[in-house]
């Protein structure tokens, strides 16, 4: 039996063109069928093609002979007081990846990884022991946020996603655009651009190429340090993209109005947390279309940095207000089930190693 494509990792207009070469073998494929597919998919979140009631025997069975339609299994749910789930999630080949869903008084985010582990070694980050297994595809950064979406009542609005789970998003830039692509798509998810945030460590070569895409999603810029010593201390990236190459990206990285890069800045005692360190933040970002999210780092017993005081937190944030910086201090959702900002880890022993046969899968979906 040949081997079928999960359709997922299609772009609509991907699909489209698949379409268009086998109308001129089958006269009743139409390239507007793609259309509905991505919306059986991504707005009625169907499991199998039976259910796409709109599409003919004729090109349900086409789409049978070629695709199979994928979805992540839940090994694992742990909710925290807050109202936070952090997920583990089994992929196809028994890696598990971890996401997470932070509720709001009137919005709902999800955040999203893009590798299994991470390869970029920050100091102070769970994710980064992992060191990196693999980038995901396209299919399963968006089956992540179908496998969050059922779980969210039909009456809450599920507003922003943060590409700001495990991995790094510009290791792994196409199957990063694709997914934009697919959740921007106003066939498929139909998310608003604004309303999707992208984070990186700083690999400039990718900033500058995601500054000129045509899906102009949020930047976000890991920064936590203000001096190259500090930073190259804490994240490795920034021995070969200093804070002076950074700032100049930054610079020329082309906004549209009323948008701004936002710098996450981790508050770690005695170490980035000093009124020093506030000032020294104030004038390295002098000149940019920026805010500031202050995140206090998230202790962990096998880590070696400390949270800083909320005392210190919130007089680090008043200084920048004071002089007229937006920065908002971000009290990390799911501390207490490890599913906050840089705590995000799966061991060893959670990465079972199970192979899914898709032909049988795809058996299995549509005879139920």
């Amino acid at each position: 039996m040949p081997k079928l494509d999960n359709i997922k990792n299609w772009t609509r207009q991907n699909l489209r063109e698949w379409m268009v070469e086998k109308a001129k073998t089958q006269s009743k494929v139409q390239a507007y069928r793609a259309d509905q597919v991505f919306y059986w998919l991504y707005q009625q979140r169907v499991g199998s093609f039976s259910e796409m009631l709109n599409l003919g025997k004729e090109t349900r069975k086409m789409l049978e002979e070629n695709f199979w339609i994928s979805s992540l299994k839940k090994a694992e749910e742990q909710h925290s007081r807050d109202g936070s789930i952090k997920y583990r999630l089994l992929l196809e080949d028994g890696k598990s990846i971890e996401a997470v869903f932070m509720p709001h008084t009137n919005h709902n985010t999800i955040c999203v990884s893009s590798q299994v582990g991470c390869g970029m070694g920050c100091d102070f980050c769970m994710t980064g022991t992992m060191g990196l297994i693999r980038n995901l595809t396209t299919a399963e950064i968006i089956d992540q946020v179908l496998a969050v979406y059922h779980d969210i009542p039909a009456e809450q609005k599920l507003r922003n996603l943060v590409f700001m789970g495990m991995g790094e998003p510009f290791h792994n830039y196409q199957n990063l655009m694709q997914a934009l692509e697919i959740l921007t798509d106003e066939h498929g998810f139909n998310f608003s651009q604004r309303r999707i945030t992208v984070s990186t460590s700083g690999l400039l070569p990718k900033i500058r190429r995601f500054g000129n895409e045509k899906i102009k999603a949020n930047l976000a810029i890991s920064l936590n340090g203000v001096t190259d010593e500090v930073r190259s201390k804490l994240m490795p990236v920034n021995t070969a993209y200093n804070l002076e190459k950074l700032m100049k990206v930054c610079s020329e990285f082309p906004l549209e109005s009323r948008r701004r890069i936002t710098f996450e800045y981790i508050l770690i005692r005695d170490l980035t947390d000093s009124i020093e360190d506030a000032k020294g933040l104030i004038r390295l970002l002098h000149g940019l279309k920026f805010k500031i999210n202050l995140i206090p780092y998230n202790s962990d017993p096998a880590n070696k940095y400390q949270a800083p005081t909320e005392k210190q937190s919130r007089k680090f944030q008043k200084y920048l207000l004071d002089h007229n910086v937006v920065a908002p201090l971000r009290i990390s959702k799911g501390q207490d089930i490890q599913g906050a900002c840089g705590q995000l880890v799966v061991a060893e022993n959670q990465q079972t190693e199970l192979i899914f046969d898709k032909n049988k899968l795809l058996a299995t979906e549509m005879a139920t």
